[in-house]
């Protein structure tokens, strides 16, 4: 059964971006190596709603909602968390279907 990660993130305007970019660089080879595979990873968004306008929105999917927890438990992962949770706003769900 597909399990999908599921990230909005909204830039803080008043920290700088350059870590979230270096981020982006470096998550996806670490996500791929734990099976997971993008399905959107995009800033082209359009809001329905005054409450929730995030500037990037981020869909994985995973064969199990195990892989998910190996990919963000892992070494690779933990070493790199922190330029995101010290550069945007974020809000993550774990979507089994």
């Amino acid at each position: 059964m597909a399990t999908y990660f599921i990230i909005s993130t909204k830039i803080d305007n008043q920290k700088d971006r350059r870590p979230y970019d270096e981020y982006i660089q470096k998550v996806k080879p670490i996500v791929e190596s734990f099976g997971g595979k993008y399905i959107v990873r995009s800033e082209n968004i359009a809001a329905l709603s005054d409450s929730w306008q995030p500037n990037r929105v981020i869909i994985i999917e995973f064969a199990s909602k195990e892989q998910i927890e190996g990919w963000l438990s892992s070494k690779e992962y933990k070493e790199i968390e922190k330029l995101r949770i010290n550069s945007v706003i974020s809000n993550a769900i774990i979507v089994e279907s």
